[in-house]
């Protein structure tokens, strides 16, 4: 399969990763505004299945784009931001219904970036897979740690 204009700007984020300043920051950036943004416009439950299937979606062409974007781009390049805004939607899914969501969106991206920078217990060890799969696997663990931290915050603040 040939590399398309559409696994590019998959990868890239919808081109969010050519921001020239933290592409990575910009990509998660953006999939809180987006998420923000259907939150306010789409009823709790619509925003949380939305989300879910954007993770799995977004992670299943993350994998195939990424990896075509290596063969243009070169190894993990920075462009490629689809992992990181997947890696922000995995903690999103532990916000609550009502006017907490926004301060549990700041705590996802904050949360993420935090281990997505400073790749803890594993994160960095799963940039050693292959293509995508690799490029794709330390972000969504970085996402599982920030999820398993808010789901903590909720169960201690009721």
């Amino acid at each position: 399969m040939q590399v398309t204009k559409f696994h590019l700007f998959i990868a890239s984020g919808f081109g969010s990763g050519f921001s020239p300043v933290a592409p990575g920051t910009a990509g998660a950036l953006l999939a809180c505004v987006m998420w923000g943004v259907a939150s306010l416009f789409l009823p709790y439950e619509a925003v949380m299945w939305a989300t879910g299937v954007c993770v799995l979606l977004f992670t299943a062409l993350g994998i195939v784009s990424a990896g075509k974007a290596e063969q243009v781009w070169g190894k993990d390049p920075s462009k490629v931001v689809i992992d990181e805004m997947v890696g922000v939607w995995i903690p999103l899914l532990a916000a609550p219904e009502g006017e907490a969501r926004g301060w549990y969106a700041l705590g996802a991206f904050v949360l993420f970036r935090f281990f997505d920078i400073v790749k803890p217990l594993g994160v960095r060890r799963m940039e050693r897979l292959e293509g995508g799969l690799g490029i794709m696997m330390d972000d969504i663990l970085a996402g599982i740690y920030s999820l398993i931290i808010l789901i903590g915050i909720r169960c201690f603040a009721g």
